[in-house]
């Protein structure tokens, strides 16, 4: 029996339109979708190593901090064991310098990123700080503890899960840091300040 006339017409609308959808959405919609998906994921990726660097910060720091280098004339250190740690305290001075040079290197990747001028402004002081310190003339035991106590309440904020960042925490935050970038400037006024004249 011969299919009805208006049957063929139903089911040849029905394929082009399925096939002029699907053409249309893999041409026009598809790459879109992509290219989103793809700047979405490089802003995740860049947040993820805004951590990673600032962790590096913590761990590098503290190291520094906790292994002095030894006294020239100390007698319980071998030249080879002072050697060892000098080597050392050196590599994690260079692992501070990467990482606040990829701070400062990337900032337009992942300060942007997150949603309020707050949580940006937050984030723009303390690389500007950070990178300062270790542009500085310090000694490195003195740049570590300052890199650790600038980069101490922004992982506060940004190490911890994104329901904990409240705007309190924000406040405190930019409160610790401005207290410690104003100690900082005491500190170089006074280096900088001339010395007393003789009398």
């Amino acid at each position: 029996m011969p299919a009805d006339p208006g049957v063929v017409e139903t089911v040849t609308i029905a394929l082009v339109t399925a096939l002029v959808t699907t053409v249309g959405t893999q041409w026009l919609v598809v790459p879109r979708l992509e290219a989103r998906k793809r700047r979405i994921l490089d802003v995740h990726q860049a947040r993820d190593q805004f951590l990673a660097e600032m962790r590096r910060i913590l761990g590098a720091g503290g190291r520094l901090q906790n292994f002095e280098a030894p006294a020239p004339d100390d007698p319980a250190c071998s030249p080879i064991m002072r050697e060892r740690i000098e080597a050392g305290r050196a590599r994690w001075v260079k692992q501070l310098e990467n990482a606040t040079e990829w701070l400062v290197d990337n900032v337009e990747l992942y300060a942007p990123s997150w949603p309020t001028e707050l949580l940006r402004d937050l984030i723009s002081t303390y690389v500007a700080q950070a990178w300062a310190v270790m542009l500085s003339e310090r000694q490195d035991t003195r740049k570590a503890e300052l890199l650790v106590a600038l980069t101490t309440p922004v992982w506060e904020v940004f190490g911890s899960r994104g329901w904990e960042r409240r705007p309190p925490d924000i406040a405190r935050a930019q409160r610790k840091l401005a207290a410690l970038i104003a100690e900082m400037a005491a500190e170089a006024d006074r280096r900088n300040a001339p010395a007393p004249a003789a009398a």
